[in-house]
């Protein structure tokens, strides 16, 4: 570190009124091990993210019931008052009714801690998820590392060694073919990062928009579809209804815990959760929290290193 934390520009306490699980809140932002914007230390839980101020750098703490906050960086005020909704503070938790299903209701009831929470930042969001299609887990968080070492600026303030922020959009066209190729991004996925960067502004939502308006948004975009939408949704705006519809996974999971089901389709995920309909996602959260596991069959993929193709 090269700062102490006595520095920060933003420094905030915030206690919230449900058992917090501080790890589980912001799991749903961390890339796998070594994700260069996300790291878990004896001081907290450190985070870089984007604001419309310029890079920030997060460290949040939770202790005896109470959550601090401190930041740097051009953006650490945005940032710093935006870590309240990330870890679900506005979740409409309230208005769930798991209704007469016994594994809802009771996985509902064990897991008090399970809040919604919606970053605000769609680009920080949206990169990885454009990383993440068509291909394995492992594989995405591979070159979304590789993409945070070539092309991300070291995170501001006594971040750990390492840490970089999300590459803006300006950047992201700036990187070049042999660059990606490097990187090990194939075409596709290419154009893609490409398209929503050359419109990125664009997509970065209104207090008035809701997960309707920012998925239309996001699907307009040329190679963004269903799926990476729902994604992104998910993270930015804490949406507890959207599901990612096309998952290779996602499906079966839920089919089997809902129904029994070794086996699913798309069609009949949604059919299995539109009891929930407008808090299916939380539903979706709930199975995969402490629902029944599929037994694993068959081979698995494995990943494709583009940089040898």
């Amino acid at each position: 570190m090269t700062t102490s934390l006595s520095t920060a520009a933003y420094e905030a306490t915030w206690e919230p009124d449900w058992p917090l699980d501080l790890r589980r809140a912001l799991a749903p932002h961390l890339r796998g091990t070594g994700d260069p914007t996300m790291r878990i230390s004896a001081e907290g839980i450190w985070r870089t993210t984007t604001t419309p101020d310029g890079p920030a750098t997060l460290l949040v703490r939770l202790a005896a019931g109470r959550v601090a906050v401190s930041a740097w960086g051009p953006g650490a005020e945005h940032a710093g008052a935006a870590v309240p909704r990330a870890l679900g503070a506005d979740d409409p938790v309230d208005t769930f009714d798991p209704g007469d299903h016994p594994l809802v209701a009771e996985l509902h009831r064990r897991t008090p801690w399970l809040r919604l929470g919606g970053t605000g930042r769609t680009w920080d969001a949206l990169v990885p998820a454009v990383l993440e299609q068509k291909v394995t887990t492992v594989e995405a968080n591979r070159v979304w590392r590789e993409l945070l070492r070539l092309a991300g600026d070291p995170a501001p303030g006594p971040a750990p060694d390492g840490m970089r922020v999300v590459p803006s959009a300006r950047r992201v066209l700036d990187v070049t073919d042999w660059q990606w190729h490097a990187c090990g991004l194939d075409g596709a996925r290419r154009r893609a990062l490409r398209a929503v960067a050359s419109v990125a502004d664009r997509l970065e939502p209104d207090p008035t928009w809701s997960s309707a308006d920012l998925t239309r948004r996001l699907c307009s975009v040329p190679g963004i579809g269903p799926w990476t939408a729902a994604e992104v949704v998910q993270r930015t705006l804490g949406c507890p209804d959207t599901v990612s519809v096309g998952d290779y996974h996602l499906k079966n999971q839920v089919g089997f815990a809902l129904a029994g089901r070794r086996t699913s389709d798309d069609d009949l995920m949604l059919a299995l959760l539109e009891p929930w309909r407008g808090h299916r996602q939380r539903v979706v959260r709930l199975l995969l929290a402490g629902g029944p596991r599929r037994p694993r069959r068959g081979p698995r993929f494995a990943p494709t290193d583009y940089r040898r193709i």
